[in-house]
């Protein structure tokens, strides 16, 4: 009896947008992905010439629109495995800090002292704590969520910085994403970490939030959304108020502060790992 064949398709992208590529692929008829240091790993049952176009056309818009300078893809073919058995022996807890640590269902871990553990499965590791820049927001926020305040987390993904957010302290945490496909998995985080009832889910971007005055604003999201919303999160967030921006690169840091001051925000912190940055902005 042949084994059936699997296709692995490796894409890198100068600059490396996880996220990005993500949601392209997963138009495709994607079974695993799995990212390392600057490359996502896909997997298809299938993946022929119409495919491979569609990927390519859709990355080169990414250039055209400069998010990225260039990208490659690889391809290679695999015989058949149990994926999510393979997926899971990579994946184990991981300490975001000294208090905060993200573990996946699949795996015990012991809470010490006053730690405070997420469970977040990281099927995509972007907006899990597996990324840098999910691991620089979730330190800035140690620092600025305290108790009693209200979030709004943009673009929220696997909702992980709303469940971090209540579990520091914070009083509600409303979060959007335009994307409808995340909504279940959203609900189905909050309800695993036992934050349901603090917080709100909307199907959309900021302009569906019609509420104002929020303490802190969190944004995980690439640049050039960033710089687009700029505005409305001004006009989101309370005199006094923090936002801590992350999904960004180094080089991004001066663009990206321009903009916000030029509204009436100052810096207060900037955070580096790798190439990744996350910055902290107060209304003033």
């Amino acid at each position: 009896m042949n084994q059936k064949i699997y296709y692995e398709v490796t894409i890198k992208t100068f600059p490396f947008v996880p996220e990005l590529i993500t949601g392209i692929v997963m138009l495709l008829d994607l079974i695993g992905i799995e990212e390392n240091d600057n490359e996502l790993v896909c997997y298809f049952e299938k993946f022929n010439e119409e495919d491979y176009n569609f990927l390519t056309n859709a990355l080169n818009n990414l250039k055209k629109e400069s998010i990225i300078e260039r990208f490659e893809i690889y391809q290679s073919t695999l015989e058949q495995k149990n994926w999510n058995e393979e997926w899971e022996k990579t994946i184990q807890p991981i300490k975001v800090s000294d208090k905060i640590v993200i573990k996946p269902s699949f795996r015990d871990y012991q809470k010490q002292n006053d730690e405070i553990v997420i469970t977040i499965d990281p099927k995509m590791s972007f907006g899990t704590g597996y990324h840098q820049s999910t691991r620089l927001m979730l330190r800035l926020m140690e620092k600025y969520v305290k108790p009693g305040t209200k979030i709004l987390d943009i673009g929220t993904g696997t909702g992980i910085l709303a469940i971090a957010a209540i579990k520091l302290g914070a009083d509600f945490a409303v979060t959007c994403d335009n994307d409808e496909n995340v909504k279940d998995n959203v609900i189905e985080k909050f309800e695993k970490n036992d934050v349901k009832d603090k917080c709100s889910f909307i199907v959309g971007t900021i302009n569906e939030i019609t509420e104002t005055g929020f303490d802190l604003i969190l944004a995980n999201i690439q640049k050039n959304i960033l710089m687009d919303i700029a505005e409305e999160i001004q006009k989101r967030i309370k005199k006094g108020g923090f936002i801590i921006l992350s999904g960004l690169l180094i080089e991004d840091q001066k663009e990206i502060i321009e903009k916000y001051e030029s509204l009436g925000c100052k810096l207060i912190e900037i955070l580096i790992e790798d190439e990744w940055i996350g910055v902290v902005l107060v209304k003033n």
